[in-house]
């Protein structure tokens, strides 16, 4: 267990023996709704009436904004909902990779629970500091739009499902359901106006961060070159002579092996080779007999010869500078660790040549209106992996573990609020955008039961979609 776990579960363990205590000690404050204990207080609504009062000016042309944010968020979640359930659905694979049911809890560790390599670890730290961070702004502006709108405000609090926690802010259900339309859309989308200016907030403060905190710290690259080999022409599996294919697989094992065809070495593994024969392919991926491979070249390349190396060129212009057969000294950095190859350069097309390839972002086609928003959502989220995979370029922390425990905080805090925002937007009967979606069609048809009808509609249809696709996490896992 590393250091930061350690406090980490040191810091849960504190915080759920004084909100116990706490709970205990406030138990005939406490009210309940169904599942959920809720701890009225009247604290910050001094906050919300004054703010409303001194920028009305500002906030009363900014429900335009707000309505229209609000609109643009719930075509875009209903378009992403719709396109991931075909894909999900029909491939199948996606459910595999993404491996987290669709339908998850946001708690602590996360990650570990499910294995999410591709995720930083979600520590219990993290998770308060982001219930806080997206749940306050959250329903106050809920209250600051309901005060702009001369709608009285009872009390704010915290809600407690279990160990999950939660702020509310309770306007008067009355007032706010006598009030005309537009009052009331703004007040349903302003938490997840609040939301998006979080997110913009944070994905500033990431990319100062980032750029005060990290350094250069040379390339990676994705994996060692590769070629595409026929089965048939295979010719023999480690030293063996082989007949026909079917010989091939028994003499294959997890690690590498050789195997020779049209009289070339190559590198195999076995499940590289089961992978072919399951999705019934003629050809499988073998590595080149290349210098990278032999040597067990690891980590981001930082030093080529003596030479600092900051980008592929840096590398490429290196490598060129030598020759066939030249004996080069190799730094990396591998998991904040110093580590040196000796390496012999090989030839191709009468060049030195290493045997690396990394494939770039930008290499790899993408289409469609999804895959352009994701993939500037990922460069604004996260510019070391961004960097990562469209140039190649590695970054450490110039303040040790600080600094990623940092990073990954802003991170999280940026994914999440935007995650929430688009998620609370869904004409679905537990989100602000189930009630929002009624007022829209109730004014469009200028009646109110076709309004609940489309609400009920669209409420059922998104719940049996995300029921389909549950059964298909399970389906895949069990």
């Amino acid at each position: 267990m590393d250091p930061i776990q350690f406090y980490d579960i040191l810091f849960l363990i504190l915080f759920t023996l004084v909100a116990i205590i706490f709970l205990y000690r406030k138990r005939k404050n406490l009210k309940r709704q169904g599942l959920l204990y809720l701890y009225p207080t009247k604290i910050g609504i001094n906050i919300i009436d004054r703010t409303a009062k001194k920028y009305s000016k500002i906030l009363k042309p900014l429900q335009y904004v707000v309505v229209a944010c609000g609109y643009a968020l719930m075509l875009i979640m209903l378009y992403a909902i719709i396109k991931f359930s075909y894909s999900y659905i029909t491939s199948p694979t996606i459910a595999q990779q993404i491996k987290i049911p669709v339908v998850m809890p946001l708690v602590p560790y996360i990650d570990k629970l499910f294995n999410l390599s591709f995720l930083p670890s979600l520590y219990f730290t993290y998770w308060i500091i982001i219930i806080a961070v997206i749940a306050i702004p959250h329903e106050f502006s809920h209250g600051i739009f309901a005060r702009l709108n001369k709608i009285k405000v009872h009390s704010t609090g915290f809600g407690f499902l279990g160990p999950f926690l939660a702020a509310f802010v309770e306007p008067d259900e009355k007032e706010l359901s006598k009030s005309k339309k537009f009052p009331q859309l703004s007040i349903l989308a302003g938490g997840t106006f609040a939301n998006i200016v979080m997110s913009i907030l944070f994905a500033i403060l990431i990319w100062i961060f980032f750029v005060l905190a990290f350094v250069n710290s040379g390339v990676v690259f994705s994996m060692y070159s590769s070629s595409l080999v026929n089965l048939s022409d295979i010719s023999s599996v480690n030293g063996i002579q082989i007949q026909n294919t079917g010989q091939i697989q028994s003499l294959l094992s997890e690690d590498f092996t050789e195997i020779t065809a049209l009289n070339k070495t190559y590198f195999v593994s076995l499940s590289s080779y089961k992978s072919s024969i399951d999705n019934n392919l003629s050809v499988l991926i073998a590595l080149d007999d290349a210098p990278a491979f032999h040597a067990g070249l690891s980590g981001a390349i930082f030093e080529f010869d003596g030479k600092k190396i900051s980008s592929y060129g840096d590398l490429a212009s290196a490598i060129d500078s030598r020759s066939p057969g030249d004996l080069v000294q190799i730094k990396t950095l591998n998991d904040g660790k110093m580590q040196a190859f000796e390496i012999k350069l090989g030839e191709r097309n009468n060049k030195a040549y290493l045997g690396i390839i990394h494939i770039s972002s930008s290499q790899i086609e993408r289409k469609g209106l999804l895959s352009s928003i994701s993939i500037s959502f990922y460069k604004i989220l996260d510019p070391i992996k961004y960097n990562q995979y469209l140039n190649g370029i590695e970054f450490t922390s110039r303040i040790g573990p600080l600094g990623i425990f940092i990073y990954n905080l802003l991170w999280w805090l940026v994914l999440i609020n935007i995650s929430v925002a688009l998620c609370n937007m869904l004409p679905l009967g537990i989100f602000d955008g189930g009630r929002f979606f009624m007022l829209t069609i109730w004014g469009i048809t200028g009646s109110k039961k076709i309004g609940e009808y489309a609400y009920k509609a669209s409420t059922y249809i998104l719940l049996l979609l995300i029921a389909a696709l549950m059964v298909k996490w399970a389906f895949i896992f069990f």
